[in-house]
């Protein structure tokens, strides 16, 4: 296992899944030719770099689905989820094809790049079609264990890599897709986690402690299907719940979160993304401090809905 680079896991991984399996290709749009050396060396006649021609690699990834392989894509998000977006439709969601498209870069793990390099709603595009699960692991283990358990199904599988690993490692045993993490309990408030954020919310849950406000913390690698029933098992319980993620507003976990719930609940927070352009340029750090996804936004806003 890879420590810390979940990016560096990624084609560790591919070997492993390649030696038992010959019908796995992996295409990429010439980004990670380095970790993927030894990968290319190994099963130079299984892996291609098509350049920058994103809708043309999910074409022809759709094609060699339909042919047999378990074709495995990868970019940065923006150009292969939204500049390809009329592709994964037509030629992999239409025809209900399998394959793994597998993206850095999400959100705004580019932070110096500014927007052409951001993607603010890749996870609620790819939750959008038919035929598809989405999976945002962010650990090593997380993305090794999901890959090695979905890549065989008849789904399309999106797999988005942030840049930051939360740091928490998971046993394989215990990543299941489909279902939550359950960090910590308590009864007083659900915090319910999305990504490298998790490092945040344990935080937080830490910090309410000191107020004798006791959490319980879910954590969710996969997004489609989603782990309702640990979602509305927990809120029956506590009434009060937050969400934090880094996804746009509109079509966010969050959202997802309250169309399950039936009763509604008015003590609740959703950190995400702004609904506008992030204008900032940085560190990732940097622009979690602008736009409000730190510790102390988090604790602040919480706390208020206990008094």
């Amino acid at each position: 296992m890879v420590k810390d680079s979940i990016r560096k896991q990624f084609p560790v991984t591919m070997e492993e899944i390649a030696k038992k399996n010959k019908r796995v290709f992996v295409i990429v749009g010439d980004i990670s030719h380095g970790i993927f050396s030894n990968f290319r060396k190994k099963y130079k006649d299984r892996y291609s770099n098509l350049g920058i021609l994103e809708p043309t690699m999910i074409s022809m990834s759709a094609g060699m689905s339909k042919s047999g392989f378990i074709p495995v894509v990868h970019t940065i998000a923006p150009f292969l989820i939204e500049r390809s977006y009329e592709q994964i439709k037509l030629d992999f969601c239409y025809h209900k094809l399998p394959g793994l498209i597998v993206s850095v870069g999400g959100a705004f793990d580019y932070s110096a790049l500014g927007c052409t390099h951001h993607s603010y709603n890749d996870l609620s595009i790819m939750k959008s079609f038919q035929n598809t699960e989405v999976y945002h692991p962010s650990s090593p283990s997380e993305f090794d264990a999901l890959v090695k358990k979905t890549y065989k199904n008849k789904k399309l599988k999106y797999f988005k890599i942030p840049k930051n690993s939360h740091e928490v490692n998971f046993k394989f045993r215990d990543i299941v897709p489909g279902k939550s993490i359950k960090i910590s309990s308590g009864n007083h408030l659900t915090i319910l986690c999305v990504g490298t954020q998790l490092r945040n919310a344990i935080k937080l849950r830490e910090k309410l402690v000191k107020k004798k406000i006791y959490s319980d913390l879910l954590y969710f690698h996969t997004l489609k299907p989603l782990d309702t029933k640990s979602i509305l098992r927990s809120i029956k319980k506590t009434k009060k719940f937050i969400t934090i993620e880094e996804h746009s507003k509109i079509g966010s976990f969050g959202d997802d979160v309250r169309r399950i719930i039936k009763k509604n609940y008015n003590e609740n927070l959703s950190f995400n993304l702004p609904d506008n352009f992030i204008h900032h340029y940085g560190s990732y750090d940097d622009i979690c401090e602008k736009i409000g996804l730190n510790i102390n936004n988090f604790y602040k806003k919480t706390i208020k809905l206990f008094k």
